[in-house]
């Protein structure tokens, strides 16, 4: 497998850290690392990757690179990202948005404790109960056909009474085109991600996005 990780952007989301913890989940497969989004104008790089993951928060996308990406994702590559690398960028990019699913707003009182519930049955999320954490609770506007695998309610705390007992997507999936993606709002810092239960996510839908889990519809 060919792996593309694109990574940089907004340094608090640590983009190099955090990727660099999932290298060793692709020894044996070949992986290029890049720190600009202009490699998403090279339709040969695109071209050779099975799977692209990205970690990219505050980016912004040409025209050029978005049609590249998307069309490729629609073509079979499988697409992965976690927090604001994947959900908090490109926000003119519309094409972009509707392929990954979801769209970070806000982050009601910072880092804040709450509860991640499982839902569903899915390999990503096969055999991991319920999970508190320590983080940012992702306030997003999401696709309504996505596969939520976890999801986390609000309880109006934090100056934003209008989000008591939303049920929020953390984590999901969806099949666009041919590709695969997979997205997870978890991921604030190395820390985050070094949570078991995080960490076991992340590893496990990138598996997914690229083909090396059962893929289910």
């Amino acid at each position: 497998m060919n792996v593309l990780i694109i990574r940089g952007g907004w340094p608090g989301h640590s983009p190099v850290e955090t990727t660099s913890l999932f290298l060793p989940l692709f020894e044996g497969h070949s992986v290029r690392l890049s720190d600009t989004l202009e490699t998403y104008a090279d339709k040969a790089a695109l071209a050779a990757a099975d799977l692209i993951v990205q970690c990219w928060t505050q980016g912004r996308l040409t025209a050029e690179q978005e049609a590249n990406l998307v069309d490729r994702v629609a073509a079979g590559a499988g697409f992965a990202g976690w927090h604001g690398g994947a959900v908090a960028t490109s926000y003119e990019a519309s094409r972009y948005q509707y392929m990954v699913g979801g769209r970070f707003l806000c982050h009601p009182g910072g880092f804040v404790d709450y509860r991640v519930a499982v839902t569903g049955s899915h390999p990503i999320t096969a055999g991991i109960d319920d999970f508190d954490v320590h983080t940012e609770q992702y306030f997003c506007h999401v696709d309504p056909g996505l596969d939520v695998l976890a999801t986390t309610t609000f309880e109006g705390l934090h100056g934003a009474p209008e989000t008591a007992g939303v049920v929020m997507p953390v984590v999901w999936t969806r099949r666009f085109g041919a590709g695969r993606v997979f997205v997870s709002t978890l991921g604030h810092s190395p820390a985050d991600l070094l949570l078991p239960p995080t960490r076991t996510i992340t590893e496990r839908g990138l598996r997914w996005a690229g083909g090396l889990l059962p893929v289910s519809d």
